[in-house]
């Protein structure tokens, strides 16, 4: 007697049969979210045995937070009249979320030499999976990083004074933005080298960090400059999440983080969908 044939007599003997079930197709929404899941899980893996992705996206906003109260201490506090600990700390954490997005972009890089990703694309798994499932893998791995620095500067004075409705709203600023950010950090990957690629992102990363209403208020720079430090995305969101959490504004900063994600990923979707395509299917 077969092996199939004694598992039938089997289950025959405890009950009626299992259920015959047809696996779904590659192309199916339900094969979309499951491999979307597994290649997160993947790569969140791979980010958690990688020291280097530790350090750059926990270590480093940590550290920096602490610098800050370090250094300038209450110096900022005093010139403006409001505690800098809120803006700090919602600075650093949209900072965390660019900077995590280049050592993703930098394991899409290797994934793509290697031939991870041309293998992936030979397999029986849904062709949108891989982008997706990076996406998902960044909106997380942001989470994590936000709650991190969330708590150091708990233990600095930040406090949440608008509630816990307002917390979890705050929170979520950071992975709104850092979706619209890894849009832009995926186009980019898959048209430029490795050590472009780190340097075109690191001086956006300084522009914004220096020029932005966390660091120090808008009324503090130029004239001339204050309308661009106002407007820019790094200064809605901060604005935002000191609403949430200090007090002030919500609705418009909110909104204007909300068009500026939306505008990031309007434009550079297509050329991170494209770009990532033939990446796997060519190795370009």
């Amino acid at each position: 007697m077969s092996t199939v044939e004694k598992v039938q007599r089997e289950i025959s003997w405890h009950g009626s049969p299992l259920p015959e079930t047809s696996p779904a197709a590659e192309s199916s929404v339900r094969s979309w979210a499951a491999h979307s899941l597994l290649q997160c899980k993947r790569l969140l893996l791979v980010w958690a045995r990688d020291p280097g992705t530790t350090i750059q996206t926990l270590i480093y906003p940590a550290l920096t937070l602490l610098m800050f109260k370090v250094v300038l201490g209450d110096s900022i506090s005093r010139a403006t009249g409001m505690p800098s600990i809120y803006g700090q700390v919602a600075m650093l954490t949209l900072i965390a979320a660019m900077t995590g997005s280049v050592v993703s972009a930098l394991g899409f890089k290797a994934e793509k030499a290697s031939g991870l990703l041309g293998r992936f694309w030979t397999m029986p798994v849904h062709r949108a999976a891989g982008l997706t499932g990076r996406l998902l893998a960044e909106a997380l791995r942001v989470l994590v990083t936000t709650i991190f620095v969330l708590g150091v500067g708990l233990t600095l004075g930040f406090r949440f004074e608008q509630g816990p409705l307002a917390a979890l709203g705050l929170i979520g600023i950071p992975v709104l933005y850092g979706m619209g950010f890894a849009v832009l950090v995926t186009a980019l990957a898959t048209i430029s080298e490795g050590v472009m690629l780190v340097n075109i992102i690191g001086i956006v990363n300084t522009l914004l960090m220096f020029f932005n209403s966390g660091f120090v208020p808008v009324f503090a720079y130029p004239t001339w400059l204050q309308s661009t430090v106002e407007h820019q995305p790094m200064s809605c969101a901060i604005e935002a999440m000191r609403g949430l959490s200090y007090g002030g504004p919500v609705a418009e900063p909110l909104l204007k983080t909300v068009l500026w994600t939306v505008g990031l990923i309007a434009v550079f979707a297509y050329p991170a969908v494209r770009g990532y395509q033939r990446a796997a299917e060519t190795g370009r």
